[in-house]
């Protein structure tokens, strides 16, 4: 996909929505750390529905750590990696309590050393509650650049690095958001909405159907 394809990609993902948001459900910053950490091997779904329960009981990072990981494995059984998960968010609420005064810090490097933030995690919050250009590339976006032709990659890391240089800069703030919510809706995995997809004549899948002959 050369530079104009790209640039007219993300306008037409822009114009159909100037200002996406994470599917997250979410009230502050600690709370949207803990979303993603359970997001992991999870959709955002299936987060949103035990998150509730868990933030009602321990919406901050000490009340987090003093609920422990066993009671926060109860309320979190339901998603894949319950008992690894729940460890984790008991550590990372103590760390980020005696780290950082009870803040979600702000810093890349601050961020990956807590348990359970990888660097997806990480751009993940820069990007929602910094406002940093990051992407973070998930299942969705790896899917959904390989198979446009945006940037191709064997790799989640190869994938962000080509990402980072060809989305223009003036959509990098939001591209993060437009690719998953196309890969969740549009470009699914198993049977893409290409009939629907506002930039299918960009798009290099040789998979996609093509148009119907003009009568």
């Amino acid at each position: 996909m050369n530079r104009r394809d790209v640039t007219e990609f993300f306008r037409r993902l822009a114009a159909r929505n100037p200002a996406p948001q994470t599917e997250l459900i979410y009230r502050t910053p600690f709370e949207l750390l803990v979303a993603v950490v359970l997001s992991a091997q999870a959709t955002d779904k299936s987060v949103n529905r035990v998150t509730p329960n868990l933030f009602a009981l321990a919406p901050t990072p000490e009340k987090m750590a003093a609920l422990g990981a066993e009671k926060i494995a109860a309320q979190i059984k339901s998603l894949g990696l319950y008992q690894t998960k729940a460890k984790r968010l008991a550590e990372l609420a103590r760390l980020i309590q005696e780290r950082h005064g009870g803040e979600v810090p702000r810093e890349r490097a601050a961020l990956e050393a807590l348990p359970g933030v990888g660097r997806k995690t990480a751009n993940v919050i820069l990007n929602v509650l910094f406002g940093e250009p990051t992407i973070a590339v998930d299942t969705h976006i790896f899917r959904v650049a390989n198979r446009t032709g945006l940037a191709r990659g064997k790799t989640v890391g190869v994938v962000e690095r080509k990402l980072m240089r060809v989305v223009p800069q003036k959509y990098r703030r939001h591209a993060h958001h437009w690719l998953i919510l196309h890969g969740r809706y549009v470009c699914k995995a198993r049977k893409p909405a290409c009939e629907a997809c506002p930039v299918a004549d960009l798009c290099a899948w040789e998979g996609k159907p093509l148009p119907a002959p003009a009568s």
